[in-house]
């Protein structure tokens, strides 16, 4: 069914297309803390088991906004491992149960899907003249940011 929105189906299409690759990116850092969350040990076991819980609890809720919204601009959410792995910004990693290594890593990956969401408020504002799309990307943003804040506070 046409999507009538105000955004031209032309710019709605490109816009699907670069929230599939921060879908891709928010479901492989939600792989990659669960995989921190089993992985995890040494004296602070419970706690970071369940810190790496909390984060990846908020991250499958994340993924599943980006799916909806790009539902609901009339497009389809490419969630297949396949997809992901080809559309997303981050590195699939090592196994370590090094607590300073797997939050090392997360909040590198936290950082650049940031510094891509920063840079798609602007497009999707400017370019394809979409501020509820480029509001939307400030929301994801803001979300990453108070995680990334987190787990940089056990890096200090």
């Amino acid at each position: 069914m046409k999507v009538d929105i105000g955004v031209s189906a032309e710019n709605t299409k490109k816009i699907a297309v670069e929230l599939n690759k921060v879908l891709a990116d928010e479901l492989l850092i939600y792989a990659k803390t669960r995989n921190s969350h089993w992985n995890i040990e040494g004296s602070n076991f419970m706690e970071m088991h369940k810190f790496y819980e909390e984060q990846y609890e908020e991250l499958e809720e994340f993924g599943d906004e980006v799916a909806e919204y790009i539902r609901s601009i009339g497009h389809y959410a490419e969630g297949r491992y396949a997809d992901v792995l080809k559309l997303t910004h981050l590195l699939e990693s090592e196994y370590s149960n090094d607590q300073k290594k797997q939050l090392q890593e997360l909040l590198n990956d936290h950082e650049t899907i940031i510094r891509n969401l920063r840079k798609l408020i602007d497009v999707f504002d400017e370019k394809y003249k979409d501020k509820g799309a480029a509001d939307f990307a400030t929301q994801m943003l803001q979300k990453h940011l108070k995680l990334a804040w987190m787990i940089r506070s056990y890096l200090k």
